[in-house]
């Protein structure tokens, strides 16, 4: 890089965001009329114009429909979301975003942006993470890289450490969760092990909460507020601003004067909350943190006495009872150094301002959160079939990471074979999640056991590319995972960007400005139509999680029968969305949709 180079680094969050760049000597967050953090939030106003961060966030109260937040929960994935009249995709919006926070670093900074690192959860897939990137041109910027939000977090807190170090990164922010085992010495930050949930966060607190104050209203003989999305709206804003006094007073008074109407008479809202209630509601959440973290320590090969610190990172580590329970699990108070919501930008920005060749000296070795390979023909519980499986790429494997294995063709004269590709770490392939698959064909026309080597390469980015080579004629193959799924083409790129300016009001796009979209490399893409089974695959999961998040906040509102039954389920479920088995995901969750659509018709 030049050193005139100008990179920024930015947390692109569920609730919040930040930008932090190399400014007199120092990276710090670039704030604008004195306030760090940008809500992400994206709204259009009745006169048509766009809204972000707080003038968004506000009018949410009065105007949800026309409001979007928290769309980082539907990166990579196919929905689209509206404001009034129009309609728009993740990236878009996210976008929006990047646009406000790149105006917000050029006021800083006092010159043109065009150039950022963004961060994002370590349990985010590869489609996730290229509509991050997708997100990044949209709104103008070259993404040189994309970094894990603990590995981030480690960056920032790591900035003045000369001592090695074993820390525990505990990141819960507003819509995920990440935990990642590091290692930092000098000017090597090492992430040993990541393990996370990418819907589990704050976000899921303030809807208990709301669930558990609208029970109360209508268990109190006041209305039932499901129908009235204005008022539902107002019942949330409540709910997080309680949730956030809850953290520093044992009490919180939600109040929301005329809140609806019964009967043609004005309904306020006037509903105290103990800290004791609230906990109750979010102990399960954090139970599964905790199992989260076990898990991390297991695979970095570390017992809880082996850590030397603990690191809260993100807004939702300033509920109480996060503390108490990681001191519970592990016997070690945790410690917030560092501003909770800034730690991840002030890292992304020390990533930036090094590959902007500013002297910050710091080496970053970060770790696949995934295992990755192919299927193939093998013996598996005592009999033949093609789906057994073993990683060729093992999670918690440093990046950049290259590895190849041999396989052979099964029958003589097999002139073509087909390569599915999984991610997981289950012997049976059909247990784990499909990502893409492509064919060889022209193969050598000799007997069987003709060597096909197969060879992933993981990037900095998480980004996996797989190429298969017949080993006798170097005949060959590759697909680019990330192009299986969500990636945009430049012409899609320039369509959303034109969209976008004509939305913020700016002038045309000039030719020059969309010819610039960075990309990773000038490598043959995969096949555009591969891919679609991991795209289904991970929509059903998306539906799974959603379904596990309804359940969960309707738990308050169920009788003692109900709630057993229900929280059998959801335990069920949990276990087979975590090993990924499809058939009893679409059994368990036929039964809990039953049982729910009869609680909320009650």
């Amino acid at each position: 890089m030049r050193m005139a180079d100008v990179i920024v680094g930015i947390d692109l969050g569920t609730t919040n965001s930040e930008v932090a760049a190399f400014l007199d000597g120092r990276v710090q967050i670039l704030p604008v009329e004195g306030d760090p953090i940008l809500p992400s939030v994206v709204g259009m106003a009745l006169d048509g114009t766009l809204l972000v961060g707080a003038p968004a966030r506000n009018q949410s109260v009065l105007y949800p429909e026309r409001t979007v937040r928290s769309i980082k929960r539907l990166m990579g994935s196919s929905q689209t979301v509206s404001m009034g009249e129009r309609t728009f995709t993740p990236p878009e919006v996210s976008a929006l975003i990047l646009r406000e926070l790149k105006e917000r670093a050029e006021a800083s900074l006092g010159t043109e942006v065009k150039k950022a690192v963004i961060t994002v959860p370590a349990y985010f897939s590869d489609a996730q993470r290229q509509a991050t990137r997708d997100a990044g041109a949209i709104a103008g910027l070259e993404v040189p890289r994309i970094l894990n939000e603990p590995t981030a977090a480690a960056l920032a807190y790591g900035e003045d450490r000369h001592e090695a170090k074993t820390l525990l990164i505990y990141d819960l922010g507003g819509g995920t969760f990440d935990v990642s085992v590091v290692h930092a010495e000098g000017d090597l930050t090492e992430v040993l092990s990541s393990h996370g949930d990418t819907h589990l966060g704050g976000d899921d607190f303030d809807q208990l909460l709301l669930e558990h104050v609208h029970g109360r209203l209508i268990a109190g003989g006041g209305p039932d507020l499901r129908a009235d999305r204005r008022a539902m709206s107002r019942l949330l804003w409540s709910a997080e601003e309680a949730k956030k006094r809850l953290s520093d007073e044992p009490w919180a008074r939600l109040r929301e004067e005329h809140l609806a109407e019964v009967r043609g008479v004005p309904f306020h809202l006037d509903v105290e909350v103990s800290r004791q209630d609230f906990e109750r509601l979010i102990e399960h959440l954090l139970e599964r943190t905790i199992n989260s973290v076990h898990k991390a320590l297991s695979d970095a090969g570390k017992r809880p006495t082996e850590l030397d610190a603990i690191l809260l990172v993100g807004g939702a580590t300033r509920t109480p009872l996060v503390s108490e329970f990681l001191e519970r699990a592990t016997g070690m108070r945790p410690r917030q150094d560092l501003h909770p919501d800034l730690c991840v930008a002030l890292g992304a920005g020390v990533l930036a301002s090094r590959l902007a060749g500013h002297d910050i000296e710091k080496v970053l070795v970060d770790v696949s959160p995934y295992s990755f390979g192919p299927s193939h023909l093998g013996i598996l519980e005592g009999r033949v079939t093609p789906h057994c499986y073993h990683p060729i790429i093992r999670r918690n494997s440093p990046l950049p990471v290259s590895k190849t294995e041999s396989y052979w063709t099964a029958s003589d004269d097999q002139t073509k074979v087909r390569l599915d590709i999984y991610q997981g770490d289950d012997p049976n392939a059909l247990r784990n999640i499909p990502i893409g698959g492509f064919e060889v064909e022209g193969l050598s026309l000799v007997p069987s056991g003709n060597e096909i080597l197969c060879r992933m390469d993981l990037d900095l980015d998480g980004i996996l590319r797989v190429t298969a080579v017949e080993k006798r004629t170097g005949l060959s193959k590759a697909i680019t995972i990330e192009r299986a799924t969500t990636a945009l083409s430049p012409e899609e790129v320039r369509k959303a960007r034109e969209r976008m300016r004509e939305l913020a009001g700016d002038e045309e796009l000039d030719a020059e400005d969309v010819d610039g979209r960075w990309e990773p490399g000038d490598d043959e893409p995969g096949d555009g139509g591969e891919g679609n089974e991991g795209e289904e695959s991970n929509d059903h999961l998306s539906r799974v999680d959603g379904l596990l998040e309804r359940g969960r906040t309707l738990l308050p509102k169920m009788g003692p029968d109900d709630r057993g039954e229900a929280m059998a389920l959801l335990e069920r479920l949990e276990e087979a969305r975590e090993k990924t088995d499809a058939l009893l995901m679409e059994s368990l969750s036929q039964q809990l949709e039953d049982l729910l659509f009869f609680i909320e018709e009650k």
